[in-house]
């Protein structure tokens, strides 16, 4: 009984307040001329965008914006001038955020065009030209690493992203983009498919002084339980550079698994921040000796028993970090372009025809 009874109340209550104006009721507002023509963003593919996938055919994510001052009335998506979809429902019809999935996108070059249309009929087009390349093909015997910097941190030869930390950037580089540091920035790639009997790196770099050291390129063992990185320092390298007066000297460690061999070039190693100029560095390593390369010349090399990769399983590049760090040699600020690994120690006859083929 007395569950009617809050039943009924509850009715009286609800008719009561309807009748003296309890709850509002909803008033039309005009909202005004339509001004403006709908304004159309298109977030991804970016002018010049590549995309590399082994793939010969490969979806891609069509991510769009489109909003307009009164209402939207159709969307249309269309690549190399065909439309692939179109929208002319809306939940917001002032604002519409899309991610498309097209799954048939060939190699070659592409334009996509988002088209939106308002109530009054005005139109605005946006276009985008990128380009799905073909796989990367290794241009150097036994290359088993290259990466380009080509406004993304995709390594070529595994189609692999690195992890990235930080906010680095990008630059104009030797060939496109380089990797532009930033405090506190660097990638990292694990190293599967990297360790070898022999080892050789090679890269395009323009320094940036500040800060007055850092790591570029290494990989090392963690080594949480020695501040003064001396276990660390027996597997593994570590290239990086310290101020010598107002040159940036390049320092190469590595490891053979009992100990560490240093490879200093002194003076011969400097590189000045001031020029503003990008030089080419190259470090081999082979099972009898290890050398550094500037511009194509010596600038440090010795007798080596071999490196050894215990417990080696990330490359760092741009910073010490995270497995050099006890000396301070973290984040680079300088520029770095046309970073490639091989599983071979390179002659300098190899390193001068890289130069060579990609000198600016």
């Amino acid at each position: 009984m007395k569950r009617y009874n809050s039943i009924i109340i509850v009715l009286v209550f609800f008719i009561f307040s309807c009748n003296v104006s309890y709850i509002d009721e909803i008033i039309a507002v005009d909202p005004g001329p339509d001004m403006e023509a709908p304004e159309v963003t298109i977030i991804f593919p970016l002018e010049g965008t590549l995309i590399r996938v082994p793939e010969e055919v490969t979806p891609i994510n069509i991510n769009f914006e489109v909003t307009d001052d009164i209402e939207i009335e159709s969307i249309r998506i269309l690549l190399n001038g065909n439309e692939i979809e179109s929208y002319n429902e809306f939940l917001d019809f002032r604002r519409v955020a899309k991610v498309y999935r097209y799954e048939t996108l060939g190699n070659g070059e592409h334009t996509l065009t988002i088209e939106a249309k308002d109530l009054s009929g005005k139109t605005t087009t946006k276009s985008v030209t990128f380009e799905k390349v073909e796989p990367y093909t290794p241009v150097y015997d036994d290359e088993i690493f290259y990466l380009p910097f080509d406004g993304d941190y995709m390594e070529l030869v595994s189609t692999k992203n690195a992890t990235v930390q930080g906010s680095p950037g990008f630059a104009t580089g030797v060939i496109g983009t380089a990797y532009d540091g930033a405090n506190n920035a660097y990638l990292t790639f694990p190293t599967t498919g990297l360790l070898h009997d022999e080892f050789s790196a090679v890269f395009w770099y323009n320094v940036n002084g500040d800060p007055n050291r850092a790591g570029i390129l290494v990989i090392g063992p963690p080594d949480t339980n020695n501040p003064n990185n001396m276990n660390n320092r027996r597997n593994g390298f570590r290239l990086f550079r310290e101020a010598a007066g107002s040159m940036q000297r390049l320092k190469l460690n590595i490891g053979n698994g009992n100990g560490d061999n240093w490879f200093d070039g002194g003076a011969a190693a400097d590189i000045d921040p001031a020029s503003g100029e990008w030089v080419h560095i190259a470090f081999t390593i082979s099972q009898s000796n290890a050398a550094v390369y500037i511009n194509g010349n010596v600038v440090s090399q010795g007798g080596f028993p071999g490196v050894d990769w215990t417990g080696t399983d990330i490359l760092s590049i741009g910073s010490g970090a995270p497995r050099f760090t006890e000396w301070g040699h973290l984040s680079d600020g300088s520029l770095i372009d046309e970073l490639r690994i091989f599983s071979k120690a390179l002659s300098q006859t190899e390193i001068q025809a890289i130069i060579d083929a990609e000198r600016p």
